[in-house]
């Protein structure tokens, strides 16, 4: 575990989920009020609460958990970690709140589509109702001195997914809506696993854009600054697989050949790939999830939509 400062008022926080590092990040913002920005899985709890302890927050300080989502790698730590912090309740998405206080359905699928992977996160604990707050696009969390959060509801990768605008540092934190980021390696790549609205997605990349941020502060993983050029390189990319996937479908390929044609067209996965291959989790839920969320998205709705 290690804690990095990456502007004025936001700390990073390797949970080093199963032994892992650069693959999940918690973000932590001082203002007068102490948030957290994901929390990561269950496993990684004690290691995210090693990180507060290192910046010298009392638990008792932390006022407010936000997460992008209530998928087991950004969200799934929250019933764990909300224990141990008194005075905190859990942001989240109106429609991921549900999930956090009965997460036994969210488990169940979890295990279903990441098999061991939902091993190494371990089982999602409630929340407590009166400890979560559900909330909407434009909202905001004003934690003073200068330091407001507003919720943008980037919904795509998932319906229950928002995404968090700090301006004073000009950053988001978009959880999946950007992709993941390689930071090791410098590389963007998509994150679209079943049931993916790429219309949407493409939707809410752009309303990252309008904002003008200077900074992505990508949950995997890391700082990348270039924010709105990275997020219309992302937008560029899955419209690529979008229209490879369609001429594949049209001229009756498999999978196998529509994903030989991605790679073949795409310098970011050909770059990536070999570190993917090696990854613990990468390699089991990118690039073959992915690339078959595209495909079901490309097989169910008109291509024009992106």
């Amino acid at each position: 575990m290690h804690v990095t400062k990456v502007a004025d008022h936001i700390y990073l926080v390797d949970v080093e989920a199963g032994g892992i590092k650069n693959f999940i990040a918690s973000y932590v913002l001082k203002g007068e009020k102490t948030a957290i920005i994901e929390t990561g899985p269950t496993s990684s709890t004690s290691n995210l609460l090693l990180g507060l302890k290192k910046l010298g927050i009392a638990s008792e300080d932390v006022a407010y958990v936000a997460v992008s989502h209530i998928h087991l790698d950004h969200g799934g730590g929250a019933g764990s970690l909300i224990k141990h912090l008194p005075k905190a309740k859990i942001i989240v998405h109106q429609r991921g709140a549900p999930h956090l206080a009965n997460p036994e359905k969210l488990w169940e699928q979890s295990k279903m589509v990441l098999g061991s992977i939902a091993d190494i996160y371990g089982k999602p604990e409630p929340v407590p109702i009166e400890k979560i707050v559900a909330t909407s696009d434009g909202d905001e969390i004003d934690l003073g001195e200068g330091v407001v959060l507003r919720i943008i509801e980037t919904t795509g990768h998932a319906s229950h997914h928002q995404s968090y605008y700090e301006a004073s540092g000009k950053a988001v934190f978009p959880g999946d809506a950007a992709g993941i980021y390689l930071s090791e390696i410098g590389v963007v790549v998509p994150t679209t696993p079943l049931p993916f609205r790429m219309d949407i997605a493409l939707a809410s990349i752009e309303k990252l854009k309008q904002i003008e941020p200077k900074l992505l502060l990508y949950s995997h993983f890391g700082k990348a600054d270039d924010a709105e050029a990275k997020l219309q390189a992302y937008a560029d990319q899955l419209r690529l697989w979008a229209q490879i996937a369609y001429e594949g479908i049209k001229e009756g390929q498999r999978l196998e050949a529509i994903s030989k044609r991605i790679v073949d067209a795409d310098e970011s996965i050909q770059k990536a790939l070999k570190y993917i291959e090696a990854h613990a989790i990468l390699s089991k839920t990118v690039f073959d999830q992915s690339m078959y969320g595209v495909v079901d998205f490309v097989e169910k709705f008109d291509i024009a939509s992106v």
